[in-house]
């Protein structure tokens, strides 16, 4: 089976300077937490050891996505962009944007479209200046992509922020219903807002959720399996956050749940391959 993994850090150029790996005790006790073993890719800062532990996992695609952030270290376009040159069938780019500068930021984003990224990024609470998703800053961004039709990667969920209030459904829900027709795809499942985050995505065809590492064996892991069955089978997307979870561990973990071989496949590679246009 195919898998596309929607959330991958690899130990490549600036991204060995942000948290997850600078902070590498802290990492891995997150890790350790989740009951799992650190990614020995991970602890020895090895491509090639990524690269076997992805075919291990059955991982043909990993999504990686740029980062503006004091709080958790930043990852330029221009990194992601050349991560994904030196490895083009394997990585898929997501690009970040500042909201700050509104015509800075559209341009931004047109250069990001012209040089292969699928996507948009941003993780409002993470900014310099931390930011609630409904911040009219972003709005001028939402428009812009809901009307190129490229899907924006909203990082709500975990530690998103400066306090839990970042992580509220309720900016996301209004967003999703400013701009009806923008696929937004909610980063870390928006935990530990389980059945509030389902809700809006009930009532908002346009949400799509990605719990990743919160979805292993944690509070709220049974009301996520249950949509997915059901109703939000084609708005469910896997990923693994890597580094912070071990690739083929987490992957064989997946497949195992109870989940309809068919909303499987779905899963962990055609709503993200349709999402990103692989």
């Amino acid at each position: 089976m195919k898998i596309i993994d929607f959330r991958v850090r690899p130990p490549l150029k600036g991204i060995l300077k942000t948290a997850m790996y600078a902070n590498a005790p802290r990492r891995d006790r997150f890790t350790r937490q989740l009951g799992l073993a650190p990614a020995p890719s991970a602890q020895k800062q090895s491509m090639p050891l990524l690269l076997k532990e992805m075919k291990e996992a059955g991982v043909s695609r990993g999504v990686i996505m740029a980062r503006l952030s004091d709080m958790l270290g930043s990852i330029s376009n221009k990194d992601v962009q050349d991560i994904c040159k030196a490895y083009p069938k394997i990585f898929v780019g997501v690009a970040g944007v500042d909201p700050t500068s509104r015509r800075a930021a559209l341009q931004q984003i047109d250069d990001a479209i012209k040089a292969g990224f699928r996507g948009v990024t941003i993780e409002p609470g993470a900014y310099p200046i931390p930011m609630y998703a409904d911040d009219r800053r972003f709005y001028p961004v939402y428009g812009h992509l809901e009307d190129r039709n490229i899907p924006v990667v909203i990082m709500t969920g975990g530690n998103a922020g400066p306090d839990l209030s970042y992580s509220s459904p309720i900016p996301l829900d209004r967003v999703a219903g400013d701009f009806p027709t923008l696929k937004i795809v909610v980063s870390h499942g928006n935990w530990p807002w389980v059945h509030e985050i389902l809700h809006v995505a009930f009532r908002r065809p346009n949400i799509y959720l990605s719990p990743d590492m919160y979805l292993y064996n944690m509070p709220g892991m049974d009301d996520w399996l249950k949509a997915a069955n059901g109703w939000l089978a084609d708005r469910f997307i896997y990923a693994s956050a890597y580094p912070l979870t071990p690739l083929k561990e987490y992957a064989d973990w997946f497949v195992r749940l109870p989940l309809k071989p068919d909303v499987i496949e779905k899963c962990v590679y055609k709503n993200a391959a349709s999402l990103l246009r692989i």
